[in-house]
């Protein structure tokens, strides 16, 4: 497959990806109870703001790999 076809399939993947994971996310906040203290709520966010960058890096070091 060439350097082309994967950034296409890859961008094609990750732009959903990133709306379905922040729409996940947002269920999952919603959730919390109201009288959860705030440094866990802080904790939560700081974790799925930075999760999603798991999957996404390594989505595009194989969108970014040469051919051949």
């Amino acid at each position: 497959m060439t350097a082309r076809y994967r950034k296409l399939i890859g961008t094609l993947v990750l732009v959903p990806f990133i709306c379905v994971y922040a729409l996940a996310a947002m269920m999952v906040a919603i959730a919390f109870p109201p009288t959860m203290p705030f440094y866990a709520q802080m904790i939560y966010y700081v974790a799925a703001g930075l999760l999603w960058t798991l999957p996404a890096g390594l989505l595009i070091k194989w969108m970014s790999k040469q051919d051949g």
